[in-house]
Parts: structure tokens; C-alpha cells; sequence
């Protein structure tokens, strides 16, 4: 199965990587929002062109399957939508060194990378990234477009939002609720629930923002 990459920078070359580990499929080259680099080589593969170049990949090279490299979260979820859209298969990038349960769920255009863990009944949604040495518990939920940054360890039952960044090396004790779009600081030592659109930092963490506020410091 041959496959195109969408996002030819950093997150576009560790995906690479990891297709090429799996030897799932074969990757044709990149397509990038940024025009100008088409032509470029990347990894040892061409960028084909900008995003608009999408349906002459479809219908003319017939080219079925894609992935997004991309990690701002809200691109990522945006061009997965506009792959479907135009008939894509959206595919997986596993790196064989993770570990996965059998009795996981995972979605669609989901990047795991190596030395990922993935336990039993977690449930990954569309378009997420378990990232290097992430650790994702039993019956964790992970939402769509959500990021677990390399070294994270979420303990059983923790549910993650749409879109949400927990960063790396954090840690989150079982049962919590993080919300949509809420960030996690690097390093951060979760142990209660935290609000859809806050960003959360220290040990134990504090939400110091919500959303588009000024800076708000509440108590921990």
C-alpha cells in the first residue's frame, strides 16, 4: 500500500521513521502547506507539492492512503477532515518497539511512536499522538487531535479532551479528568481535574490560565 505524508517538517520525519520501521506501507513523499518547498527532499522522499494538490494524487495517481504529520493539534484534526473528504484511507503510524494492547481502541490517523505504551481497554481517538516512552494506562480515553507528549505517564482511567496537550514528562494520577484544548506543562504532576481550555504547570499542577483570560493564579 503506497501512502503520502501530510507535514514535511520534524513531526513529518519522525512519522516517516516510524512507517518505515512498521513496513506497513510504503511512503511515496510529502505534501505540505508551505509551496515553497516543494521539490525538497525529506528523509530521502520528494515534497509532491502543496495541499492543493490532493486530488490529482487521489484521482490521477491513484494514491488511496495518508497520514498527517502536523503537530498543532487543531491543523491535524483540520486536514484529517479534508482527507476524508476527499476519499483518503487515513492510516496509523505504530512503531513496532510500542506496546499495544489487544484489547485498546484506536481510531483513525493516530501516530504511536517508539517505545510507546498502550494498555489494556484505553480507547485513542481520531488524529491523537501517544509520543515517545508515553504511557497510557488501563481504560484511559483519549480525544480526538489530543497530544501525549514523550516521557507522559497517565495512570488507569485517566480521560484526556479533544485537543488537549499534556507535555512532556508529566505525570497523571488515575481517575482525572483533563478537558478539551487544556494544556499540561512540562513536568507537571497532575492530581485533580482540570477545566476544558486551562493550562495547568508544577507539582502538583495549578491552572494559571483558562482559555483566552488574562492570568488568573488559583489556589492549589
Amino acid at each position: 500500500m503506497q501512502a503520502i505524508i501530510i507535514g514535511a517538517g520534524g513531526h513529518g520525519k519522525v512519522v516517516l521513521d516510524i512507517l518505515r520501521s512498521a513496513n506497513t506501507c510504503e511512503p511515496l513523499g510529502f505534501v505540505d502547506a508551505n509551496a515553497s518547498m516543494a521539490g525538497q527532499i525529506i528523509g530521502g522522499l520528494p515534497v509532491l507539492g502543496p495541499i492543493n494538490l490532493l486530488p490529482k494524487l487521489r484521482q490521477q495517481k491513484k494514491i488511496k492512503a495518508a497520514i498527517v504529520a502536523i503537530g498543532d493539534n487543531r491543523a491535524r484534526m483540520k486536514y484529517g477532515d479534508l482527507l476524508r473528504e476527499q476519499g483518503f484511507d487515513l492510516i496509523n503510524a505504530i512503531h513496532p518497539s510500542a506496546s499495544v494492547s489487544n484489547t485498546a481502541t484506536l481510531g483513525q490517523n493516530i501516530v504511536v511512536a517508539p517505545h510507546a505504551c498502550i494498555c489494556t481497554e484505553a480507547k485513542i481517538a481520531d488524529s491523537a499522538i501517544i509520543n515517545t516512552a508515553g504511557v497510557v494506562d488501563h481504560e484511559c480515553e483519549i480525544g480526538a487531535g489530543a497530544h501525549i507528549c514523550p516521557g507522559v505517564h497517565l495512570a488507569g482511567r485517566v480521560r484526556i479532551g479533544a485537543r488537549a496537550m499534556i507535555g512532556i514528562g508529566a505525570n497523571v494520577i488515575q481517575c482525572i479528568a483533563i478537558g478539551s484544548d487544556a494544556i499540561i506543562g512540562a513536568g507537571a504532576a497532575v492530581i485533580r481535574d482540570i477545566p476544558e481550555g486551562a493550562t495547568a504547570v508544577g507539582v502538583p499542577a495549578r491552572v494559571i490560565k483558562v482559555a483566552e483570560r488574562d492570568l488568573v493564579l488559583l489556589e492549589a
